[in-house]
């Protein structure tokens, strides 16, 4: 193997081991609150100020808080290059189960949007917000198992991305709220924007890993018509 092969099989490794553990650190925060509220549901100590909301029925918000820890820590590892070869078992195993959960997590808070109370402090275009965006997670998890059954990987990729993009726009969403309360103070309707913001983001980054390869590949191509003879 030559250096450059070296230097790519490291780079390779890196961004192998970089991407998941990446992915699940955006996803710790809203994990770590999730599970502090699970906590809370089971009796034990109230380390978040308790939710009036969900004394009704917290089920949804249970199967919410479950599916996404599921989505967010066995998607992360569907990142890893080694595990998506044709055939590999952990791959199929372990998507059926992203896909199974991704459902959980985006029917769960479509449920909880239309069924909770709104959260003080919040508006009618954060409601918007989550009803456009949880139905458009059902629709890319739907469309990228459909695309896997007919054998169409490239399509199954592209969609599982983007269902992946907003199931963990919780984690972007902390950072982008964060910050525009720190610059311009609450308001409803900042704060809702700011969330918004955070799927945004996180498709507008989807796109750009879906689209990577296409533009590897032309670059590849365009490299291989300099050099012919």
């Amino acid at each position: 193997m030559t250096g450059g092969g070296v230097a790519r099989s490291t780079q390779g490794s890196r961004r192998d081991v970089g991407i998941p553990l990446g992915l699940v650190a955006l996803g710790l925060i809203p994990l770590v609150a999730g599970t502090l509220r699970l906590i809370q549901l089971a009796g034990g100590p109230d380390w978040m100020a308790i939710d009036p909301r969900f004394a009704s029925t917290a089920v949804p918000l249970v199967a919410h808080i479950v599916g996404s820890a599921v989505f967010v820590l066995a998607g992360a590892g569907q990142f890893v290059s080694r595990f998506r070869r044709r055939g590999h078992r952990w791959h199929r195993r372990a998507g059926r189960a992203v896909a199974a959960a991704g459902l959980v997590v985006a029917l769960s808070a479509l449920w909880m949007t239309l069924f909770y109370a709104p959260k003080p402090g919040t508006g009618e275009l954060l409601f918007v917000l989550r009803l456009v965006f949880a139905s458009g997670m059902v629709v890319a998890v739907v469309l990228g198992f459909a695309a896997i059954r007919r054998r169409d990987i490239t399509a199954h990729r592209a969609w599982m991305i983007r269902a992946y993009a907003i199931g963990l726009a919780a984690g972007t969403q902390a950072f982008t709220e964060g910050l525009s309360q720190a610059t311009f103070g609450h308001g409803t309707l900042r704060d809702d924007l700011a969330k918004g913001l955070g799927w945004v983001i996180n498709l507008a980054v989807a796109e750009w890993v879906i689209r990577s390869p296409v533009r590897r590949r032309r670059a590849a191509m365009a490299m291989q018509v300099r050099v012919a003879p």
